[in-house]
């Protein structure tokens, strides 16, 4: 009795602190107090009315027990106690044999003195699989005959015709920054550069070409003077836009805007030159733009 008693006493108090603690004027102004003694002394009435239920039914099994047991000493018999609720729910879905009436199941051939027990597949089992087969009988009437529910493919179209939806909707909320290629012309804007760092590691392109642009097994080294597929600004973006399929690299333009394409752009042009430790072997052709204000070259690096 003492755990239930205890239970019983810390969800008064609790409730008691949550009245409190809710209300904001005082309790006697507060239109829910009657709400509040009603409810408690619902929940005291409730809770003790199973606490006694409780205590008589673990005294009439008592009291029935004894009984039991007093008969079985008179009658000069061994007490077998009676099975509980669980023993039979059990024996039930099982609809297994007690060994004592295993005999009457027994089949006529043995296997080195094992003999064999006709023994029925569960019930639980067979109702499982008579389950299955009217889920079965259901899944093919919604699916394939009424098409109440779409199949597995169709799902996964609607879900990326509902993705492309929500993101056209995403780009038609946010106005992009309109880039000419045409006119586009590098520059040392520490602005637009820090950008163009910020998409290059969002997008893991150091997987490919490292962090400081050195190059690994997959990418080109983005530092020295070597191009694969031109060394001006308008090449470099072109490549970063619409990718090289055949040589791994991804066509960015389709998951970027103009102006990201634009920024990371202008970071691998600021690599020219770093010459970062161990990078890769030069790949592709040495490429120089030579200005028309200066007789100086710009060395570009390669991608």
């Amino acid at each position: 009795m003492k755990k239930p008693l205890i239970l019983l006493v810390t969800t008064l108090l609790s409730l008691h602190g949550f009245a409190q603690g809710t209300a904001v004027k005082s309790s006697i102004e507060d239109p829910l107090l009657p709400v509040y003694i009603i409810a408690t002394v619902m929940l005291v009435i409730i809770m003790l009315l199973i606490v006694v239920a409780f205590a008589l039914l673990r005294t009439i099994n008592t009291i029935t027990t004894q009984a039991a047991k007093e008969k079985a000493a008179k009658l000069g018999v061994v007490y077998v106690p009676a099975p509980n609720w669980w023993d039979r729910f059990t024996q039930k879905v099982n609809a297994s044999v007690p060994v004592e009436q295993e005999k009457n199941i027994e089949l006529d051939h043995s296997y080195d003195g094992i003999k064999e027990l006709d023994n029925h597949l569960p019930p639980w089992w067979k109702w499982l699989f008579y389950g299955t087969i009217g889920w079965a009988a259901v899944y093919i009437i919604v699916f394939h005959f009424s098409n109440s529910l779409p199949l597995s493919e169709e799902e996964y179209q609607n879900e990326v015709a509902l993705a492309e939806e929500k993101a056209r909707q995403l780009r038609a909320s946010q106005p992009q920054v309109a880039i000419d290629e045409a006119a586009l012309t590098f520059t040392q804007d520490v602005a637009i550069i820090e950008k163009g760092k910020s998409v290059f590691t969002e997008y893991n392109c150091g997987s490919c070409h490292r962090n400081d642009g050195g190059g690994n097994t997959i990418g080109p080294n983005l530092t020295d003077e070597y191009w694969l597929h031109g060394g001006d600004i308008k090449n470099v973006f072109n490549t970063i836009k619409n990718g090289v399929v055949e040589k791994g690299m991804p066509a960015w333009g389709k998951s970027m805007k103009p102006e990201a394409v634009r920024d990371v752009t202008f970071f691998v042009m600021s690599l020219q030159g770093t010459n970062p430790q161990n990078a890769k072997a030069p790949q592709g052709e040495i490429f120089k733009e030579t200005t028309e204000k200066s007789d100086s070259t710009k060395v570009q690096a390669s991608l």
